[in-house]
């Protein structure tokens, strides 16, 4: 088992109306330096959000989160933003911003294994109990 090791993370949320300031969680973005690991997991619960915002955009809101795993995994498909390091782009991802998508305060952790991290965080924190 592999020593534990600090990581930091952030929740992704939907603002379908940014000035009334309500949220719904919708993915969890996790970063651990020394085990080379950045990567984000989307769940969007639709009924939840149309609960805040009935005539929000889903496919819109859809398409850029699922922009958040590929900017995540960085490269080519990232386009300009997946050249920076995993540290740089998980930066560039939790910068505050007031747009629909939005990213909570980056938090701290350890862990042995931060894809366990990533699934449980999204269980805690995104899926609905």
């Amino acid at each position: 088992m592999l020593a534990p090791c600090s990581f930091d993370y952030a929740i992704v949320r939907v603002l379908p109306r940014v000035e009334r300031e309500e949220f719904v969680n919708a993915g969890v973005i996790v970063f651990c330096h020394a085990r080379d690991f950045l990567a984000a997991r989307v769940e969007l619960d639709v009924a939840r959000l149309q609960a805040l915002a009935k005539d929000v955009d889903i496919a819109l809101i859809q398409r850029h989160l699922a922009a958040i795993p590929r900017l995540c995994r960085g490269g080519p498909e990232a386009g300009a933003l997946g050249t920076l390091n995993q540290r740089e782009r998980f930066s560039w991802l939790t910068a505050p911003k007031s747009t629909m998508l939005q990213t909570s305060a980056a938090h701290s952790g350890l862990c042995s294994d931060p894809e366990q991290a990533l699934e449980r965080l999204l269980e805690r924190v995104v899926r609905a109990p």
